[in-house]
């Protein structure tokens, strides 16, 4: 073959075989499903509608919780470490890639995450703490300091009024309100900023003061996973070494009810999208046991594997996903029939999920 022919059909094949992989890559869709593999330390992408992974991307070690931004665009990982490390994972869905991580500096143990008003909110287990990141900033902006021991999980409420946590060892909870504190920031009328014996620089003149007040409600012990009802009238905890439930009424701050519901090993708690199941997960557990949120009784307990621990409830109320960690699965479940409908592999070891919007 001579040269000039040779150089023709190696043109050929290399044009041919890029074109294949531009077939291959698929961009991602508009609502994804993002789980996260502690074997493979990978975020995978998944398409809700074929049920297959479309990308991955390295998220660090020892990763727990995902969260995607409101846009739908960029997910957040917490690297947990049990305590040690203090980085949250960053990824661009769009792109499909790793971006620079976040350092946390001294708020060690991420663990808990969510996402609201533009900022990452994040539980620090070993600083028995909660802070909130601003991607604009790139500064973490706020620091709270539940003094209980394993803040582990959080939700914050949209109004960024009121913040709720489960404190695993502490078997406790904390609600933290903002409220409006006695007297008002801001200098003197009669003193300007720069002049002897002026204030140092604070809000405007008159501006209200915020502070933050903390509730902890003692529950059962090795409270991790939890759920706030759909109507923000209870909040639902696991309590995985008493294998009970504790139900909380969200305004009154208090237990009105503990469930023996046989849920030992308990690691997450989901509402359904509608308000009228809850699903618990077990990692020592067969079952994913659902129960009635208006008669508190058990529904079914479904055979899922050989124990579960995240749980993504699909926001139009047709599916749940239940990350089986021993076996390598999600597990598919249709909300309506409570029967197994398929399983994903998404890597070995699968656990903290979210869903993706883009907006």
């Amino acid at each position: 073959m001579s040269t000039k022919l040779f150089s023709r059909v190696a043109l050929i094949a290399l044009t041919t075989l890029t074109f294949a992989n531009t077939l291959l890559a698929q961009s991602t869709p508009r609502e994804s499903l993002l789980i996260l593999s502690k074997h493979d330390h990978t975020l995978a992408i998944v398409d809700p509608a074929t049920l297959k992974v479309i990308a991955k991307a390295p998220v660090g070690d020892d990763p727990h919780e995902v969260i995607a931004s409101s846009d739908g665009k960029t997910a957040y990982v917490s690297n947990y470490g049990s305590g040690t490390f203090n980085t949250l994972a960053v990824i661009d869905l769009i792109a499909q890639k790793a971006l620079s991580s976040i350092d946390l500096g001294a708020l060690r143990g991420p663990h808990g995450l969510d996402f609201s008003a533009g900022k990452v909110w994040f539980t620090a287990e070993a600083a028995k703490a909660i802070g909130s990141y601003d991607p604009a900033t790139q500064k973490i902006d706020w620091i709270f300091g539940t003094g209980q021991n394993r803040t582990h999980m959080l939700y914050v409420m949209p109004d960024l009024k009121t913040i709720v946590a489960t404190n695993v060892s502490s078997a406790t909870v904390s609600i933290i309100e903002k409220i409006a504190a006695a007297g008002n920031g801001g200098s003197p009328p009669n003193q300007q900023q720069g002049t002897p014996g002026a204030m140092p620089p604070g809000p405007p003149p008159g501006a209200p003061r915020t502070d933050w007040n903390q509730t902890i409600i003692s529950v059962g012990h090795g409270d991790e996973g939890f759920d706030i009802s759909p109507d923000h009238k209870e909040i639902w905890t696991a309590n995985a070494q008493d294998g009970t439930i504790s139900i909380i009424d969200f305004a009154a701050k208090k237990v009105v009810q503990t469930l023996n519901a046989n849920v030992r090993g308990a690691n997450r708690l989901k509402f359904t999208p509608d308000g009228k199941l809850v699903f618990v997960s077990s990692l020592g557990g067969a079952d994913a046991v659902v129960l009635s949120a208006a008669t508190r009784a058990e529904v079914k307990r479904i055979p899922i594997g050989h124990g579960a621990a995240g749980v993504q409830m699909q926001p139009d109320g047709s599916r749940v996903f239940i990350a089986c960690t021993p076996d390598n699965y999600v597990v598919v479940i249709d909300l309506h029939t409570l029967a197994v409908t398929a399983h994903i592999d998404a890597g070995p070891n699968p656990d903290g999920m979210a869903w993706a919007v883009q907006r």
